[in-house]
């Protein structure tokens, strides 16, 4: 299923008791579609209390006969009346954009390859705009991309980003970041695109926090760099309200690698939470 929400309603992805999240009320729209006394969804990604999403993907194990069972008979396939009554039922910050029988092997979260990001900031007062004031963060000043590209270049590849992490215990902080960089958007709006193999609890949000200190004219591009090698949180580093952030797309493989590709993802995360248990 690929869906998109506006996390604003939402006490993040993660199933919670007592507390709204995203997981909880989709898996209660699916139990009530598919008349089964609970039903269990994995994500691509877990995001973070009032983050958004446009391009979360999420698969579900479901018999085929109880999707037979439960189709309704104005849609053309099971699929098809199960992807609209799900829209019926789920509130109006959720919508399922597609729903589709998953290719062999794949696992939302472990056959994922990399999941990209994008964090919106208005800054100047001509941007802030009302109206998108739960999407993007009005920042107090303009911003330098140039200043925060160069920056931004320095924290690319394969690094310990343990300076822009919640620490987690058991967690590994080790992360590929593939892109990040910033452009201007047709409102002239200043857009991080950041894009990795994985991201720890609070990451982005830290990177972007970092950058704006670069961009406003706080600290220099090459700070940056320094607080990563430094790997430790850095008091002038800021993790930026959740609301400018979106879970924009997520990327997978071929089709013919999909388990493989679950398979070396789930021996990684294995390996590594070996390895810090044992010190």
């Amino acid at each position: 299923m690929d869906l998109a929400y506006d996390g604003g309603g939402f006490k993040g992805w993660a199933r919670q008791p007592a507390l709204r999240t995203v997981q909880g009320d989709l898996e209660a729209a699916l139990a009530t579609a598919l008349r089964l006394p609970e039903v269990q969804v994995v994500c691509a990604g877990r995001t973070d209390t009032g983050v958004h999403a446009r391009g979360q993907v999420v698969h579900v194990d479901v018999d085929a006969e109880v999707l037979e069972a439960t189709a309704g008979r104005a849609a053309p396939t099971p699929l098809a009346s199960l992807h609209r009554r799900l829209n019926g039922i789920l509130a109006t910050d959720v919508r399922i954009h597609g729903v589709s029988e998953a290719p062999e092997g794949f696992d939302a979260r472990f056959s994922a390859v990399w999941r990209r990001y994008a964090y919106r900031v208005a800054d100047t007062p001509d941007l802030h705009d009302p109206l998108m004031r739960n999407h993007v963060l009005a920042w107090r000043a303009p911003l330098d991309l140039d200043a925060m590209n160069e920056a931004s270049r320095m924290l690319i590849g394969l690094k310990d980003f343990a300076a822009f992490c919640k620490k987690r215990e058991g967690a590994t902080t080790i992360r590929t970041l593939l892109d990040f960089h910033w452009y201007r958007d047709a409102d002239e709006r200043a857009v991080a695109t950041v894009r990795a193999d994985a991201f720890c609890h609070s990451m982005v949000r830290a990177l972007v926090g970092c950058m704006l200190a670069v961009g406003d004219g706080r600290k220099s591009p090459q700070w940056a760099h320094d607080v990563l090698v430094n790997g430790k949180r850095d008091a002038a580093v800021a993790v930026v309200a959740p609301h400018g952030l979106t879970l924009e797309e997520v990327g997978y493989p071929p089709a013919g690698q999909l388990a493989l590709q679950a398979e070396k993802a789930r021996a990684r995360r294995e390996h590594t939470e070996e390895e810090l248990h044992h010190g």
